[in-house]
Parts: structure tokens; C-alpha cells; sequence
């Protein structure tokens, strides 16, 4: 981490940051290779030992490495204008790399649903595959969806209530946030629970628990990294002019939002087949 002055001043002649030297990208590096590897002997062998390893590691690395990353944007001097510009570029790209992932699960979805043909050979195939019941659109799905549109204003709110220097409606707008991130979440694990098919079940099943499951997986991500906001603003870390691990936790959230309506759109609705009653 960066050192100060005595007086409280930034030690460093230029604007820009070189980080110190750190063993989090190494240790996550093993990290990773080992929990791949333990998924796959989990697969082959069915053994669990460095697949818990290695996701002990994981965790173990995203909360130094986050700690370390935290304690450096309250360092006088360090997040300089022109440092927290390049991390505004970071978070765009990253963002921007994250809608070409979600692109993938699109192309494929709406590639069978396209093409029917190319999932069973038969030339009058539709989609979704004969025998294979959906969910309904507006029940559950509609629900998540409303809880997510809601989630979208409570984040806006609180980030407009941080502009203003509004810390209550700050720490409030937060902490709705998060609720809402964690009744989606339920909501997707009950909606799983009572599908009428299953990821083995063919093209159609494997499609929507892929583009599903990892925008859950994602909510459940922004959840977290809001949760952290939320305790950053309690103990009163940002501030209206430094604030932008709270504003790259909003674009995130609201990136997670417009992945959900185009998937209850192109999914969840304009590829409904025959109705599943529960």
C-alpha cells in the first residue's frame, strides 16, 4: 500500500499509480488451476479434495486481493483524476466483455430456435422441441423481472442521494438494493426447483439453464459487491466528489438489469412453447 507524509500529503510527483508488488494475482492463478482441475476429477474420478482447495483459494484471494484494493482508494493521492479515469475505461471494458459472453448464449438460443431442424433433423421440427414444457412468462418470471426494475431505481436513488450528500437516503437506497438482489435470487432458485425439464434434458433445457444460470450467477456477484458498498457507505468511505467503486457497483447492477429483460423477452417469452402448469 502507498505511504503518506507525516502532514497527511501524497508522497507521489506524478498523477498516475504504480501498484506495489502483490501476491494476489499468483496465488489466485493456482487458485483457479486447481479448483478447473478439481472440477475435473470431480467429473472423471469423483473426487473433491482440490476442487474445495482450490475454491478455498479463490475465496481466499478475492478477499485479500479486494481488502488491499479497498485500503488503496482511501490512500491520499493515489486514486488521482487521471487514475480514476483509466478505472472508469476498466469497468467499461470489463462491462463491454460481459455482453459479448451473454451474446454467446443469444446466438445459440436463437440459433436453434431459428433452426429447429439443426436440434432433431426432421424438416417440420419447432422450437421448443416437441414434449418440452415452459415456463409462463408472466407469472414468476414477470415477478423477477418487476423485483429487478425496482432494484434498478433503488440504486439510482441511492447513488442521486450520495450526489447530494443524502447519506441516509445513501445507506437506505443500498439496502433495499441488496434485498431485492437477494429475493431475485430466491426466486430463481425456487423457479429452478419446479422446472418441468432438466439441464440433461436436451438442447432447449441446456440453452436456458446456461443463459439463466449465469445471469443469476452475475446477480448474485452485484449482490455481493452492492453488500460491500453498502457497509463502505455505513462507515462513511465515499464521498459525492470519490465515490467509484459505489458507481461501478451501479453499472454493473444496471448491466445485470438490461441482461434479464432481454432474457425474459427472447426466453422467458417470445420462446414459450406449450405451457407447464404447477
Amino acid at each position: 500500500m502507498a505511504s503518506t507524509s507525516e502532514t497527511g500529503h501524497s508522497p507521489y510527483k506524478h498523477p498516475y499509480h504504480l501498484v506495489d508488488p502483490s501476491p494476489w494475482p499468483l496465488v489466485g492463478a493456482f487458485a483457479g488451476g486447481a479448483l478447473v482441475t478439481g472440477i475435473v476429477f470431480i467429473a472423471h474420478f469423483g473426487t473433491y479434495w482440490l476442487a474445495a482447495l482450490g475454491l478455498l483459494g479463490v475465496l481466499a484471494t478475492m478477499f485479500g486481493w479486494w481488502r488491499d484494493v479497498l485500503k488503496e482508494s482511501r490512500t491520499p493521492g493515489v486514486h488521482s483524476p487521471v487514475v480514476r479515469l483509466g478505472l472508469r475505461y476498466g469497468m467499461v471494458l470489463f462491462i463491454a466483455s460481459e455482453v459479448m459472453f451473454f451474446v454467446a448464449f443469444f446466438w445459440a438460443f436463437f440459433h436453434f430456435a431459428i433452426y429447429p431442424d439443426h436440434v432433431s433433423g426432421a424438416a417440420q421440427a419447432v422450437w421448443p422441441p416437441k414434449g418440452v414444457l415452459t415456463f409462463d412468462p408472466f407469472h414468476l418470471p414477470l415477478l423477477n423481472t418487476m423485483i429487478l426494475l425496482l432494484s434498478g431505481c433503488t440504486v439510482t436513488w441511492a447513488h442521486h442521494s450520495l450526489l447530494v450528500g443524502d447519506r441516509k437516503g445513501l445507506v437506505t437506497g443500498l439496502a433495499l438494493t441488496v434485498f431485492l438482489g437477494m429475493f431475485f435470487t430466491f426466486f430463481q432458485v425456487w423457479e429452478y426447483a419446479v422446472a418441468p425439464f432438466h439441464f440433461t434434458g436436451g438442447v432447449y433445457p441446456s440453452t436456458f439453464f446456461l443463459a439463466t444460470g449465469f445471469h443469476g450467477f452475475h446477480v448474485l456477484v452485484g449482490t455481493i459487491f452492492l453488500a460491500v458498498c453498502l457497509v463502505r457507505a455505513i462507515r462513511g468511505h465515499f464521498t459525492p466528489e470519490k465515490h467509484f467503486g459505489f458507481e461501478a457497483a451501479a453499472w454493473y447492477w444496471h448491466f445485470v438489469d438490461v441482461v434479464w429483460l432481454f432474457l425474459f423477452v427472447v426466453i422467458y417469452w417470445w420462446g414459450a412453447g406449450e405451457i407447464a402448469h404447477h
